[in-house]
Order: structure tokens, then C-alpha cells, then sequence
């Protein structure tokens, strides 16, 4: 493979990467900022998924209108997004549209207008957005088992805020929070396609000229996991919904190939194991799988199924069996080369998306603050044994370190600690 990645680092600290693909008449461009919900203080959590919401109400030379008739008549799609560690906008075009896509996404950053009228109208569409939680079962679940995982730490607070936080929002508060911490020396630029590195760093050039490269300093608290046992009742529901956790390689981590594969193994896909046993055998659940939930410190494992409240010891049984035949036995080397080859295949395959690979070169800079070649991962996936994952499921695998979360109708289920044994 051809690795055509170029680098370039202003003044003010906005870093800018491009990777061409020939061939394509087609780019991906965007600004990713190295700030999400785990940065935010407790008072205002959920200040950088307002401000993701709230750059679309207008900026000092756009209205919201203009802004939705600029990306239709570009004729691509403008994805924006927050997670726990980072906030991302992104826009696909036809390579002659850069100059003005650009533009437009440059623009909700360097110049939000953040009017109060506006945001006292997003106030209320992000409200209705946290409803949309709550009336999803798997989600609201997924919530209320982060904050018992994460108790006290912004990893466990929940990426929308809460309904006090939201509402005490105001220009001054999310203006202040833009100018301190969307500042340039927490941007990344990054593009991918049929795209010249020498014209993006004109174009961010005249985006962001002699900005200030000042940021607010950030003093990350390292989390500490705790073991829950959650029950929660919720006589409304049909299914019964169940979450298993363990601890996990972090994204840093260089058992995280071998991590990645494992969690393949169990519940990846549907030839996976708990695939197979829980759905096929037995047709206990529409949905179940497991995976790895990476952030820059700590990792999470989690195996998820929704079933009939009256299978949930079943399907937790089966589950648990399957986390102790992995730290008992070794795993095939059939099975082994059947996830190495599902997940070199999702990489290839993704090499052929200028958005997967401009989010990709994002996301390693503010992760890893490198270049991670196709090469390099390649490599590394093939170089995992099964001794590698067998070590990962011991390390990680442990009764005293499992936890467990339960949400429906659940006809008095309940789980103590002597039954998550390994």
C-alpha cells in the first residue's frame, strides 16, 4: 500500500492531515476538536454536544437556513457528532466543492452566533433528544450501567447532560466554553480523497488567521471502574435487557489487537459464539453480541442481549460460561484465523471510504498523536496468537472485577456476586 498521509502543524496549534486517494473524484473534510463529555466540569455536562447542536443556529455570516441550503446545494452530507473524548464535523463533497465546504464547516467553529433565542429553542430539541433515551431500552440501560461503572467521573455522566445542566445553558456559559475550549490549538483539520494537502492548509489558513492558539488547560481524572450489580425494574417493557461487564485494554494499549480479536471471538459477529449458542441453538434473543468500549485510559468490555424475562438466568448463564471457557481453553487457530480474516476484511474494506479514513487519521492524532499506518494495524492483527487472546481473558476475566446490569419486567430476578464467578 501507498501511505500518501501529509502532516502540517500551524502556529496556533491546529494540526492538519491529508491522506489523497487517487482515482476518487470525491473528499472528506472536517475539524474534530480534542474535547467531549469526560472534559466537561459536572456542572456543565453536556456543553459540548450543545455546542455541536447549537453551531447550526446561525453564525455571524450564515443563518441555520443558510447553513442547510449551503450543505444540500453541496450535495453531500454533513455529519456532526460528540462523544466522551472528542467532538467531530465532517463533509463529503465533489472534489470542486472543498473550497466552499470548507468554508461552511470552518465557519460553525471560528464564528457561532450562539443567539439566546436559538439556544432556548435547542434547549428544547435536545430535552426531546434525552426523552428518545429513555423510551430506548438497550440505551437508557447503557446509561444507567456507565454511571454505576464510572461512578463520580465524567466518562460515567451521560454524553446529552442532564435536564438541570441543559437548561442552565446560556450564551454567556456556552460562549465562554466555545472561546476556552474549541479554541485552534484543539483542532484537528483533517481530509481525505482526491485532495491536495498544500490547498487545505491555505484553506484553514484563511479560516482561522492569527488566531489565538491558547487553550483552556485540561487536568484528566483517571477513572476508577467499580463492580455494580444493577437491577432495574421497568414493568413496561416486553423484553428484559442485560448488559455483563469486565475491564478492558484501553485504546493505548498493545493488547488492544489481541483484545479487539477476543471480543470477535465471543460475540463479534454471527458465526461468534454467543451468536450461535444463545440465537441459533437455542432462539433465546433477537439481539446479542459483545465488544470493547476503548477510551484513551480505560477500556470496558460488555456482552449485550435482550430477551424474555423468563430466559434472562438462562441467557446470563450461557454467557458467563462462555467468558470461562475462553480464560479455561485456548481458542482454536480455526477460529482465531476466521476473526483475523472478518477484521482485515473490515479494514480493507474501509480503506475505501474517504469518511472512514479522514475520521481514522483524526481520531489517532488525538489518541495516539501518530500516524497508524493500514501496514502497521495489518501486522499487528496477524501477529496476535492464541496465546495472546487466552492471556487477555485471564488478565481481564475475573469474578471480582465483573459487573452486571438488568433492565424490564423482571419478575423478581436478582443476581449476587457469588453467581458471576469465572
Amino acid at each position: 500500500m501507498i501511505d500518501d498521509v501529509r502532516s502540517t502543524k500551524l502556529s496556533n496549534g491546529i494540526k492538519i492531515l491529508t491522506e489523497h486517494m487517487p482515482g476518487l473524484r470525491s473528499v472528506t473534510a472536517g475539524i474534530w476538536v480534542r474535547r467531549g463529555s469526560r472534559h466537561e466540569a459536572p456542572e456543565l455536562n453536556g456543553i459540548c454536544h450543545f455546542i455541536e447542536h447549537a453551531v447550526f443556529k446561525g453564525t455571524k455570516g450564515r443563518s441555520a437556513r443558510d447553513i442547510a441550503v449551503e450543505s444540500d446545494r453541496l450535495g453531500g452530507h454533513l455529519d456532526a457528532f460528540t462523544t466522551h473524548e472528542m467532538t467531530g464535523f465532517a463533509l463529503k463533497v465533489a472534489d470542486t466543492s472543498l473550497p466552499q465546504a470548507f468554508d461552511l464547516v470552518a465557519d460553525l467553529l471560528a464564528h457561532p452566533r450562539f443567539d439566546q433565542t436559538d439556544l432556548d429553542r435547542e434547549q428544547k430539541v435536545i430535552l426531546e433528544e434525552m426523552k428518545m433515551v429513555e423510551d430506548t431500552p438497550d440505551e437508557l440501560l447503557g446509561e444507567l450501567f456507565n454511571a454505576a461503572y464510572f461512578p463520580n467521573h465524567p466518562l460515567g455522566r451521560p454524553i446529552e447532560g442532564t435536564r438541570e445542566t441543559i437548561s442552565s445553558f446560556n450564551h454567556e456559559a456556552i460562549s465562554s466554553y466555545h472561546a476556552s475550549d474549541f479554541s485552534p490549538s484543539n483542532l484537528v483539520v483533517a481530509a481525505a480523497g482526491n485532495v491536495e494537502h498544500d490547498q487545505l492548509v491555505e484553506l484553514v489558513n484563511k479560516s482561522f488567521p492569527n488566531s489565538n492558539g491558547a487553550s483552556a488547560v485540561l487536568v484528566e481524572e483517571a477513572p476508577v471502574p467499580a463492580t455494580p450489580i444493577l437491577i432495574e425494574q421497568k414493568k413496561e417493557l416486553e423484553q428484559a435487557h442485560l448488559i455483563i461487564a469486565a475491564p478492558w485494554p484501553d485504546a493505548k494499549s498493545s493488547d488492544r489487537y489481541a483484545a479487539s480479536l477476543l471480543a470477535s471471538v465471543i460475540g463479534g459477529g454471527t458465526s461468534s459464539r454467543l451468536w450461535q449458542k444463545i440465537r441459533e441453538e437455542r432462539g433465546l434473543a433477537y439481539s446479542v453480541g459483545a465488544g470493547g468500549n476503548t477510551f484513551s485510559d480505560v477500556g470496558v468490555f460488555t456482552i449485550y442481549a435482550g430477551t424474555s424475562p423468563e430466559h434472562l438466568d438462562e441467557v446470563l448463564d450461557l454467557s458467563l460460561e462462555e467468558l470461562r471457557r475462553v480464560v479455561e481453553e485456548s481458542v482454536s487457530a480455526d477460529e482465531l484465523e476466521l476473526v483475523k480474516d472478518q477484521s482485515l476484511s473490515l479494514l480493507l474494506l474501509g480503506l475505501e471510504s474517504s469518511s472512514a479514513r479522514a475520521g481514522g487519521l483524526a481520531r489517532q492524532e488525538i489518541i495516539h498523536g501518530r500516524r497508524i499506518s493500514p501496514e502497521e494495524v495489518i501486522n499487528k492483527i496477524e501477529a496476535v496468537t492464541p496465546d495472546d487472546l487466552q492471556r487477555v481473558a485471564r488478565t481481564f476475566f475475573k469474578s471480582e472485577s465483573l459487573s452486571l446490569g438488568a433492565l424490564g419486567n423482571l419478575n423478581g430476578f436478582s443476581v449476587d456476586r457469588s453467581r458471576l464467578k469465572i
